[in-house]
């Protein structure tokens, strides 16, 4: 399964978003109740709020196939397809949790959930292994989406993330010795500088342990 269909659908939310202004509306009803660390442009926020939304989701099918390729040429395709092959599953089939979401806010949703188990799956690989399976941390954003997302509803899909990741685990489709035999750190810097999508570098600000960290849109 290639990222074709995921790309497609992003292009019909995309236009869907145009003529309804739907997520739009609900960012401008969200943007006074977001949490004091998100830092907002103190003009055109709704914009601003957009475009990063915008990004996060386009950055799914960029990431996907990035770590196609780098699985296939380090030989750990064994490893990454399990995870890769949910991330997918999200936007071919969306779960019934997010039913009744459409457009936009639904693919906010469904690449939430994928950046959420990239994420969680490199944590407990980093916990096991000291070094990631994948070298992506789209952590600060993902904090931010999931507070665009709104509570409670974000907790349950952190939730059906963490279900997810202790399934894979359980049958170890990716927490396994094999996966690290080769040291790869000198090759993530590699990787890194030739698919910026790997790196979170979209904007709006967020404000961590008394500190702004700026997340700026190329």
């Amino acid at each position: 399964m290639d990222t074709v269909n995921i790309r497609q659908a992003i292009a019909t939310a995309k236009a869907h978003e145009q003529s309804t202004g739907q997520l739009a509306y609900l960012m401008k009803v969200r943007a006074n109740r977001l949490h004091q660390a998100i830092q907002l442009p103190p003009q055109n926020i709704v914009p601003a709020l957009l475009n990063f939304i915008i990004h996060y989701i386009d950055q799914v099918p960029e990431f996907i196939d990035a770590v196609d390729t780098i699985a296939n040429e380090c030989n750990i395709a064994d490893y990454t397809e399990p995870v890769m092959s949910v991330a997918k599953e999200f936007f071919v089939q969306p779960p019934e949790l997010i039913d009744g979401h459409n457009g936009l806010n639904a693919l906010m949703d469904e690449s939430y959930l994928a950046h959420r188990l990239i994420e969680e799956v490199n944590d407990r690989f980093m916990s096991r292994y000291n070094m990631p399976l994948v070298p992506i941390d789209m952590t600060r954003s993902n904090l931010i989406i999931h507070h665009l997302i709104g509570e409670p509803f974000a907790n349950q899909l952190d939730h059906a993330v963490h279900l997810i990741a202790d399934n894979l685990q359980g049958k170890e489709l990716v927490f396994v010795p094999a996966a690290c035999r080769e040291d790869r750190s000198n090759r993530w810097a590699s990787d890194l500088q030739r698919w910026p999508c790997l790196v979170d570098n979209l904007s709006v600000n967020l404000l961590l342990n008394s500190r702004t960290a700026r997340i700026m849109i190329h």
